[in-house]
């Protein structure tokens, strides 16, 4: 779920990059990074933190040049640390390449130890390597054919950014897993995961990268390269339910009216009578405005988020404990006494999140408590991308909409439909959309590959370090 960048063809291309990763600060919080080049040598900062720890007036001395490429990191495969920060940078026969890579290659283990087996020396654990000893083992002379050797080898999700001394690459594998747009800045071109990015900086949307697209960009001239698409496009379904920011058109469709529509289509499958509608912020605000405006009933911001709470908090185990959700969200009471309350969220994991919500608001004085969610029953793990936890740890995989509902302490609990949800997303005769966590039906396979391991059992080896991450 990381974010990407990259520009081509600007003065101040570092800086523009740095823009465009504070924009997709959401896609990431672990570590960034930024590489740029002067057309004779490529540099490169990163370290862990945000992006506005991270690059200072001092950093940007020394990323000079007029082509940059960013990355912002959520670690699915790969240990949380520095060495695992991108953009990863190595030196070949093809000159200084850079990487920066969206998604998560299911067959990195296999490729990774036949590497190693043939003389190759890792210096990361990020499978994002595994794409660069590819191309730098490549017997062609031509990057761009290298480039295409090596996506014929790796399979997964993988939008990248590639950057050498002369040329900006970004590519789209052949399902369409991860998104990846294109924009215009005057004479520059532009790539990112999300175009709020592009918003930030005036840049125009030009564009999807269509899936099975590498595109090279020299200066103001793009080259367009196609390969193979997939059969069947499987295009993550859970950027339009919770991951992408709202303001952003992602897989050519504005991420907003996805969330408007889906929040519509529960209020009309799921309908209760009450006296107001709450978001759980800040996922659960698109939808519950269109659940309220489908409905009739008024809409209230009923619990208001501290959005300086990260994944790093610890909760004190000695003095005072429980803290919980608690210190991300506080309700306010004068609201919700008395009131018959619906609470809108994009998805249940656990269940132990949604319980605590339900209780807080309870104890804040609201008479009734339903729970509403804008998608289907998450049942499965994501192996594309998304940091998700086990099947065994996903509640819906093995309990009833009635049991979840008695567990959460709601008085109701519903789920919008398969069908629903695609209908808002506009794609429900297509259905170009991977909806493996709702189904566990896999558009790749992978137990070939990873014999041990089950879609219906446990994550890849690669996530046992993200095994414990709460929602």
């Amino acid at each position: 779920m990381c974010g990407i960048f990259g520009i081509a063809n600007h003065s101040d291309a570092a800086q523009m990059t740095y823009l465009g990763l504070y924009a997709l600060q959401h896609r990431g919080q672990e570590s960034c990074g930024i590489s740029s080049t002067d057309g004779a040598q490529v540099f490169t900062h990163k370290s862990m933190g945000h992006v506005a720890d991270v690059f200072t007036g001092e950093v940007f001395k020394k990323l000079r040049g007029s082509g940059a490429i960013g990355h912002t990191r959520y670690s699915t495969a790969g240990d949380s640390s520095e060495g695992n920060a991108q953009p990863i940078v190595v030196k070949c026969s093809h000159g200084t390449v850079a990487l920066v890579h969206n998604g998560n290659l299911i067959n990195a283990h296999t490729l990774r130890a036949d590497l190693e087996q043939d003389g190759a020396i890792f210096q990361s654990t990020s499978d994002t390597e595994v794409i660069l000893h590819l191309i730098a083992r490549s017997q062609t002379g031509d990057l761009l054919t290298a480039l295409g050797d090596a996506v014929k080898r790796i399979q997964g999700a993988f939008s990248l950014l590639m950057l050498t001394e002369q040329i900006l690459i970004g590519v789209r594998d052949p399902n369409g897993f991860r998104p990846l747009n294109l924009g215009k800045l005057n004479g520059s071109w532009v790539l990112a995961s999300e175009t709020c990015a592009f918003d930030l900086i005036g840049a125009s949307y030009v564009r999807e990268v269509e899936p099975g697209e590498i595109v090279l960009i020299r200066g103001e001239e793009i080259q367009s390269v196609k390969f193979p698409q997939a059969p069947k496009l499987s295009k993550c379904i859970f950027e339009h339910v919770y991951f992408s920011r709202p303001d952003s058109i992602v897989f050519g469709r504005t991420v907003q009216q996805s969330r408007d529509l889906m929040g519509r289509m529960l209020a009309r499958e799921n309908p209760v009578d009450a006296d107001l509608v709450v978001p759980i912020p800040d996922s659960g605000v698109a939808a519950a405005v269109g659940y309220s405006q489908e409905s009739g009933i008024p809409f209230a911001f009923g619990l208001i988020r501290n959005h300086y709470v990260g994944r790093t908090f610890i909760e004190p185990k000695t003095t005072i404990r429980n803290f919980g959700v608690k210190v991300k969200l506080n309700p306010i009471k004068s609201l919700l006494t008395g009131k018959r309350v619906i609470l809108i969220d994009d998805s249940i994991v656990r269940g132990t999140t949604s319980r605590k919500i339900v209780k807080m608001v309870r104890a804040a004085g609201a008479k009734e408590v339903h729970m509403r969610i804008s998608c289907p029953p998450t049942i499965s793990p994501c192996f594309y991308g998304v940091d998700t936890p086990t099947k065994k740890e996903l509640i819906a995989s093995s309990h009833t909409v009635e049991e979840i509902s008695k567990y959460i302490e709601a008085d109701s609990l519903a789920y919008l439909s398969m069908e629903g949800m695609l209908k808002a997303v506009n794609d429900s005769e297509k259905n170009e959309y991977c909806t493996a966590c709702y189904t566990g039906k896999y558009p790749l396979e992978f137990a070939d590959m990873f014999p041990d391991a089950k879609a219906g059992d446990r994550q890849l080896d690669l996530w046992e370090t993200a095994l414990n991450e709460t929602k």
